[in-house]
């Protein structure tokens, strides 16, 4: 089999299988088993693989047409700019979070503490700190499997930051200039109807939001308060739908300045907030 063959077999099965752009994900799976670059490709395409990458090939492709991520298969997904390490006890980093990200940049600055709930893979802190300088921040997360998958981005990206395993605010001390979170946002029963990329390989409790896709909206906003500087910040990703209700539970837990933020494709993605300065009691 040469290289050109094999890209022919793997387009052809997972066309078969129903995967999106079939000739694009066989390519990422021929490069990474063989290691090459597409200038090499096209130079040596009528070049035989060896029977060893042709078995460690046909392998890949076949997890693939079971609609394995092709992320997962490969182990790593690009954001902002930087690779990061994923696979299946972590969602895979998607372009929609980068809003999420953008936004915190243009408000963080030296000297400021950041606190990232529902951490996953890292992606969101190691991103801003590696944005900013002089600023520190904490990830945390309720899954153990998933603060391994962000020190390791840590460690590959030089990011110095805390890791803390935590349900929400549990075990997370002190106070911070901005909170970040991408939480968990899904209905429980819309979950069912997602693409099986998603509903079947990612892991199921970094997407239900339960009944009404808002149970982690509500505990991250109305404890916040608690765990906020004097006039700290509150940035969180949403679903489309989610902007009017979302920001509804920052009022209500004493926020003003509350904005909700597009992404690329127009739809609502983030909703921010300062919470209020406490006014200072008037003795008569």
């Amino acid at each position: 089999m040469t290289y050109r063959e094999a890209i022919e077999y793997g387009t052809d099965i997972l066309s078969g299988a129903g995967i999106d752009n079939p000739d694009l994900d066989a390519w990422y799976l021929l490069q990474m088993v063989c290691r090459m670059e597409r200038s090499y490709y096209y130079l040596h395409e009528e070049d035989e693989i060896t029977a060893e990458e042709q078995g460690e090939y046909t392998i890949a492709v076949k997890k693939r047409a079971e609609h394995i991520p092709l992320q997962y298969i490969i182990g790593e997904q690009e954001f902002m700019g930087l690779t990061f390490k994923v696979n299946s006890n972590v969602l895979i980093p998607r372009q929609d979070t980068e809003t999420l990200v953008e936004e915190a940049l243009k408000l963080v600055s030296s000297g400021m503490q950041v606190l990232d709930l529902c951490t996953g893979s890292g992606c969101i802190l190691i991103s801003i700190l590696k944005n900013t300088v002089g600023v520190t921040g904490v990830g945390s997360d309720v899954s153990k499997q998933a603060l391994l998958v962000a020190k390791e981005n840590a460690k590959l990206h030089e990011v110095d930051a805390e890791w803390i395993r935590s349900d929400l605010y549990d075990n997370i001390p002190g106070r911070y200039d901005l909170i970040v979170s991408n939480p968990p946002y899904i209905p429980t029963a819309v979950i069912a109807g997602l693409m099986p990329e998603v509903r079947d390989f990612e892991p199921f409790d970094a997407l239900d939001g339960h009944a009404d896709g808002l149970y982690f909206y509500r505990r991250i906003i109305a404890q916040s308060p608690d765990h906020l500087k004097p006039e700290g910040y509150l940035y969180v990703e949403i679903g489309y739908d989610q902007g009017e209700a979302v920001s509804e539970l920052m009022e209500k837990s004493g926020f003003t300045d509350i904005a909700v933020v597009k992404d690329l494709a127009g739809l609502d993605r983030v909703v921010k907030g300062r919470l209020k300065p406490v006014e200072e009691e008037v003795i008569e």
